[in-house]
């Protein structure tokens, strides 16, 4: 088929031509199925903990491999930097080679190169086995969502994806515990037995429940899509992971800045030229469904994760806690998160999956205000406790109908992108929030506690306005100003704190008010009543823009 179809062609032709039918080697019963969610969230786990498990372990591995903290946030950011590069492609390649085999490679790669990063020897080797790692992440995590919107029925699908989501959103969390718990009784290379304990897991339950589904198309693979798509990728969320550490306005970020939008540009424009053939049919973001979802996971993620920022240090520079308490003070917002994904498909069918994404996003909103308003350092954890509860809440219960709406605009032989596409919004929603909220929070410190440096001695100072956490180390230095500074340095990290919290709750506001107006009118159908309802050439109202 021509890759500039005239409108004139009906919807039927074109599904006819295209010979894109999925098809699956059996339909599992309800019991193969409850195995089938456990595997792909098993292996999900995996990839997720594996984001943040490095993070509690910066200082080990400068020590391990005498390396500076820029090949440290390298050996940590370069797993998320591919896997976010890699999600479309891989995801469209899975649709066409079959997803059982997808998953499986995928955790092959993933368990190998997580081994030998846990066996390193050098900067250089945990370096490629952590590039290795975000290649078999990328395989892995948009086949989980596929298998579950490709092989549940219509009916038990929602609560599926409410399952897959809450392990999404607070599986961070759970892994972050678990490697700062690893830490603490051994060392930073027992952080790698967790993922291949799991892959392992996986791999056993997949090979034995997981059934294969494929597109078969009759276009050619959009090679140039994909790659554009990589291209872009890497440069974007490079300028995000970079911009705060080598500077906004360095060569090396503007340079990553122009390659990134310039490819950006371009895979928009080439995927608008092909169309029906394109590996993302840009068209579909007119949609309310895919448009509303995507914009709800980018903000919702990256609040989530511009929290984390703030929070880490407020327990450990503010309050003194060490890494495995700071991580075990987010369980029980990680816990009320998973509780609500789980429960939101109910409460979607009862009062709409706009509404529900409307009454998450302003809870969520509610909790960064409840933070910004009570955080104290004398308050402690009880001043910010209640809001965490309500963004856990609030986080959970917008996820999983914004992810539903993804995956429910592509039809079902589609599924590897629309998962794709899901957890690719995702990524750029933390990077995003990571260095804004971050930047914001920074910027408030520096400008709060230049007023409280009075008397301490220059060195001292200009160490403390690097952070909280320098603040409090230099302190010790400084004979009799060591408690007026440390107490400083904190009265500004809450200063920081709020004017962060202030600017999440505008965007919360911002994303409600956008979802009331462009949310899903009703419940979006599921991928095979679509299917059909395209090849009898008809189009429902709420798949409208």
């Amino acid at each position: 088929m021509s890759t500039n179809q005239p409108p004139q062609v009906s919807a039927a032709e074109t599904s006819r031509a295209a010979v894109a039918v999925a098809v699956a080697d059996d339909v599992p019963d309800a019991r193969r199925r409850r195995t089938i969610l456990i595997a792909v969230c098993i292996a999900l786990m995996a990839v997720i903990a594996s984001v943040s498990g490095l993070n509690v372990a910066q200082p080990d591995l400068a020590v391990a491999f005498g390396a500076s903290q820029s090949t440290i946030l390298w050996i940590i950011n370069i797993y998320t930097l591919s896997l976010a590069a890699l999600l479309l492609p891989l995801g469209a390649l899975g649709d066409r080679w079959g997803r059982k085999p997808m998953l499986l490679a995928g955790l092959a790669v993933f368990g190998v190169a997580n081994v030998a990063a846990g066996l390193a020897p050098s900067a250089e080797v945990m370096l490629t086995a952590r590039l290795f790692s975000g290649v078999g992440a990328a395989m892995i995590m948009p086949i989980t969502l596929a298998v579950i919107t490709s092989t549940f029925p219509a009916e038990e699908r929602g609560r599926a994806i409410g399952v897959w989501t809450g392990v999404a959103g607070g599986g961070g969390v759970l892994g972050m515990f678990l490697s700062a718990a690893l830490v603490d009784v051994a060392n930073w290379r027992w952080l790698f037995v967790l993922p291949v304990a799991l892959v392992i897991v996986a791999l056993v339950m997949a090979l034995r429940s997981v059934p294969n589904s494929r597109e078969r198309s009759g276009h050619a693979f959009d090679t140039v899509g994909a790659l554009t798509s990589v291209v872009a990728v890497v440069g974007l969320i490079f300028v995000l992971q970079e911009g705060p550490e080598r500077g906004w306005t360095a060569p090396v970020t503007v340079l990553a800045l122009l390659v990134g939008v310039i490819a950006a540009v371009g895979f928009v424009a080439w995927e608008l030229r092909r169309r029906d053939a394109s590996l993302l049919d840009i068209r579909l973001f007119g949609e309310r469904s895919l448009a509303s979802g995507s914009m709800t996971l980018l903000v919702v993620f990256g609040v989530q994760a511009g929290i984390f920022v703030v929070l880490f240090p407020f327990f450990q520079a503010v309050l003194g806690w060490s890494g495995l308490l700071s991580t075990l003070a987010l369980m029980p917002m990680a816990v009320l998160m998973m509780m609500a994904s789980g429960l939101a498909p109910k409460l979607a069918a009862r009062i709409g999956g706009r509404s529900t994404m409307a009454t998450g996003i302003l809870l969520a909103g509610a909790g960064l205000a409840l933070m910004a308003t009570f955080v104290s350092v004398d308050g402690g954890y009880l001043s910010v406790l209640p809001g965490m509860l309500a963004m856990g809440i609030g986080m959970g219960l917008s996820m999983t109908p914004s992810t539903e709406a993804i995956t429910s605009t592509l039809p079902r032989e589609r599924q590897g992108v629309a998962s794709a596409l899901n957890d690719v919004t995702r990524e750029f929603g933390t990077a995003l929030g990571v260095a804004l909220l971050g930047a914001l929070l920074s910027s408030g410190y520096r400008g709060a506690i230049d007023s409280r440096l009075d008397g301490v001695p220059q060195g001292a100072a200009d160490t403390a306005r690097e952070g909280v956490a320098n603040a409090v180390e230099v302190a010790k230095g400084t004979g009799s100003h060591a408690q007026a500074l440390v107490r400083a340095a904190q009265e500004s990290f809450v200063d920081g704190w709020q004017q962060a919290m202030w600017a999440g709750v505008a965007v919360m506001v911002a994303l409600f008010f956008y979802v009331l107006i462009r949310g899903p009118l009703s419940p979006t159908h599921p991928p095979e009543a679509k299917e059909q309802d395209e090849s009898n050439g008809t189009t429902h109202p709420s798949e409208t823009a």
